[in-house]
């Protein structure tokens, strides 16, 4: 299955339909950006992230624009807002394995695991 994620919108309790996210292979000093898009109405990427013959073994980084969303979704943050991106840099070990990257949030914190 290759690579996927969902966010849950903890503030509101549901999931987080139109949240931008951006994927990245880190190399070195640099990244390279392999997706852009925006989350569906189930709140995860409308296709798989990376298909099982895109994973490689290696670092990546997964932002997610997260102030964006909530002030999309009518609730006022602080200017500047306290969490304005969520940035997870995880690595791939195990290319043939699935991996799936929940992101649980609010305006104000977030926890992220490696899912099934």
């Amino acid at each position: 299955m290759g690579l996927s994620m969902h966010v849950l919108d903890t503030a509101r309790g549901c999931p987080g339909a139109g949240m931008r996210y951006r994927l990245y292979w880190l190399d070195g000093g640099g990244r390279a950006l392999l997706r852009d898009g925006l989350t569906g109405a189930d709140g995860r990427a409308t296709s798989p992230l990376l298909a099982q013959d895109e994973l490689r073994v290696g670092p990546y980084e997964l932002l997610f624009a997260v102030a964006g969303y909530f002030r999309a979704a009518g609730l006022v943050l602080s200017d500047p807002p306290f969490i304005d991106e969520v940035c997870l840099r995880f690595n791939v070990s195990d290319p043939a394995a699935h991996y799936h990257i929940p992101l649980i949030c609010s305006p104000y914190g977030y926890t992220t695991y490696r899912g099934s």
